[in-house]
């Protein structure tokens, strides 16, 4: 990986502290190129500052890999801020390498089984409190060193005078019901007055990628008004629920793109933000617009613009075929009842597996899985390995072509990829050590899923999933598309075409087969957030119980059925975008857009969200009429009914 050196701004002014350590105890995970650490003693348990001094702390940990470390070089071994990754600390010394690398090896090289150690400078800040300091042992451009993270505790002593934040505006507005889950996690507030902003500086002018491909900018914005900045955020322009969009996995909410929130910005100061985004799935030139928000409130008439030249062609699914053709049996109905067709082919619900976690740094290269019922934890080929009891967890991970895990005893191993296995229906599974409120800054931890979770490795590219293997129904129960917000009718054709979707890929299982999964749980496929999301956004549950089983088919077969969040007064048709034809995905007006004077927002092919919004709130429309407006002679189909059955 690339560490980033971040420009940063920041004040530290000093006091008196005193200082004591936290060392983890954990199980490590697989060494990653060789690298890995353990950390042995602090060579100090307690120190006092006087102001304007600055302490020195000693940490050494022992060499567990096979690399040996250095302190030059392309993969020189240094210390880092983390939690998160390059965070700006409060207790940076004037020594440190920049504001986000605190020292480097302290050892010119350090072998295999040898002890290196780190000479950590601190100086405390002014505000008074107890502080957590994380850092972490990284090998430069290549890893993060497994078991090299520490965390300090640091007591702050009574500071000579206090510098109070700047307040926070209060709130003026509510979530409208055409608002989607994106903006919840967003608040927006008046924007007080003095706050101006200008962007000075890009990372590159333009971008030419190809479709879904993975963008990393930056953005240098000055502060052009009176009042002091404390949060910065990038967020998303506008409505953002889209299947198929620019986000990227790192987001921390489908609004929110990147936040800062170390250090302030005074006016007339420059700041840096790097954020990451995926490039449009569109063949042509575009414009991605995201906006700048400072201390919660956007900042008017500022748009960070960024033109992309898409080179990417047609969903790369839409032309496989189907390989997953269940026998069924024929309906005993026929016909059409209240506009849903019932004479087609029945079949039993099916379970769908989704890439929900790529196992990596994050979860230090391993995950800690609990159900809230009696489990087993079994191999891939049935066998059963421990029979869990509620609550209690399992630690595993892969590492060199092997499965360890520890149900709370010794460490074993098996060569077969490891299933955590409810013994009731409707079982809650837990990813214990993963939480989207730490790592990624979100709203909620996002780390239960109904039903199995399956550890496995692939060789395709060389990572490891956590997969979340459920019945069709239930994997809408928390799809992150829309919220409880949105209209009823809305979201009941939302439901269906994501069920659509889902039942496309399943029936193909192409697009992810070679890592053992029908789709993940991002963006590029259907932003999926288990069951917290369910618990949370109750209404969505409602609507896909009441179209259980109900799909968009064109004479007899699956349809796909794309759709994006707004357009610019139309939809697209499928050969406008990505050549050839599909009969069924045609241009149609969209009046609601091209009155509100709506840019576009997205592919431009299928569903507009923003359209279909306004056809349930202002004209009534049911979710029928929005899925045979936007897409052309289709029926609306049942497929199944049965309830699937306990695992």
């Amino acid at each position: 990986m690339k560490f980033m050196k971040k420009i940063l701004t920041s004040s530290f002014l000093l006091s008196s502290f005193a200082l004591f350590f936290l060392l983890p105890i954990s199980v490590h995970a697989a060494p990653i190129k060789g690298f890995e650490a353990s950390a042995l003693s602090v060579a100090t348990t307690s120190v006092s500052i006087e102001p304007g001094k600055t302490q020195e702390v000693l940490l050494t940990f022992k060499n567990i890999g096979t690399t040996t470390w250095t302190n030059k070089g392309k993969t020189h071994v240094s210390l880092y801020t983390y939690g998160p990754k390059y965070r700006a600390s409060d207790f940076r010394a004037d020594n440190w390498v920049d504001f986000t690398q605190a020292v480097l090896l302290k050892e010119a090289s350090v072998a295999p089984g040898a002890t290196g150690t780190f000479a950590l400078s601190l100086k405390a800040p002014i505000t008074k409190g107890t502080y957590k300091e994380t850092f972490q042992i990284a090998a430069e451009n290549t890893a993060w060193v497994p078991g090299g993270e520490i965390t300090l505790s640091i007591t702050v002593a009574p500071k000579v005078a206090e510098v109070k934040p700047a307040p926070t505006p209060v709130s003026t507005t509510t979530p409208s019901a055409t608002s989607s889950s994106s903006t919840s996690s967003a608040q927006v507030v008046t924007p007080p007055e003095g706050l101006s902003a200008m962007v000075l500086l890009r990372s590159a002018k333009s971008v030419t990628a190809k479709g879904g491909e993975e963008i990393s900018f930056k953005v240098g914005v000055k502060n052009t008004g009176t009042v002091t900045w404390n949060t910065r955020e990038i967020r998303a322009n506008d409505l953002a629920v889209a299947s198929v969009n620019t986000k990227h996995t790192s987001w921390v909410s489908d609004s929110q793109i990147a936040v800062k929130t170390d250090g302030t910005v005074a006016p007339g100061a420059l700041d840096f933000i790097d954020f990451k985004f995926n490039a449009p799935p569109t063949i042509g030139k575009q414009t991605v617009r995201y906006r700048l928000a400072v201390n919660n409130a956007i900042v008017p008439d500022l748009y960070i613009d960024i033109p992309v030249d898409v080179t990417s062609n047609a969903p790369d699914s839409y032309q496989s075929p189907v390989i997953n053709n269940p026998a069924g049996t024929a309906s005993s109905t026929s016909g059409y009842t209240n506009g849903i067709k019932t004479d087609g082919l029945v079949i039993v619900e099916p379970t769908i597996r989704i890439g929900v976690l790529i196992v990596d740094d994050e979860t230090q290269n391993q995950v800690i899985v609990s159900c809230n019922t009696p489990w087993k934890l079994m191999d891939g080929e049935g066998g059963l390995l421990g029979q869990m009891e509620s609550g209690k967890h399992v630690e595993a991970f892969y590492k060199k072509q092997r499965y360890y895990f520890n149900r709370g005893g010794a460490l074993e191993k098996t060569e077969k990829y490891l299933r955590f296995v409810p013994d009731s229906k409707d079982a809650i599974c837990t990813i214990e050590n993963f939480d989207k409120r730490v790592t990624r800054r979100a709203a909620n931890a996002e780390n239960q899923f109904r039903d199995v979770l399956e550890l496995r490795h692939n060789d395709h590219k060389d990572r490891t999933w956590l997969i979340n293997e459920l019945p069709m129904d239930e994997y809408l129960y928390g799809l992150g598309e829309t919220s409880n917000a949105s209209h009823e009718e809305f979201k009941k054709a939302l439901i269906t075409m994501a069920r659509t979707y889902a039942l496309y890929q399943w029936e193909r299982a192409t697009k992810h087969a070679k890592e053992f999964f029908h789709m993940n749980a991002y963006a590029d496929d259907q932003v999926y957030r288990g069951y917290g999301y369910e618990v949370n956004n109750p209404l969505i549950k409602k609507a896909v119980d009441d179209t259980k089983g109900i799909v968009i088919q064109y004479q007899g077969s699956t349809a796909i059925t794309p759709y994006f969040s707004r357009s610019d007064g139309r939809t697209r048709d499928w050969s406008e975008v990505w050549g050839g034809s599909v009969p069924w995905v045609k241009s149609v007006p969209a009046p609601c857009d091209a009155k509100n004077n709506r840019q576009l927002w997205g592919h431009g092919v299928g569903m507009s969200a923003t359209e279909a919004l306004c056809m349930a709130n202002e004209q009534g429309k049911s979710w029928q009429d929005i899925i045979h407006y936007f897409y052309t002679g289709v029926d609306i189909a049942k497929r199944w009914e049965k309830e699937q059955s306990s695992q």
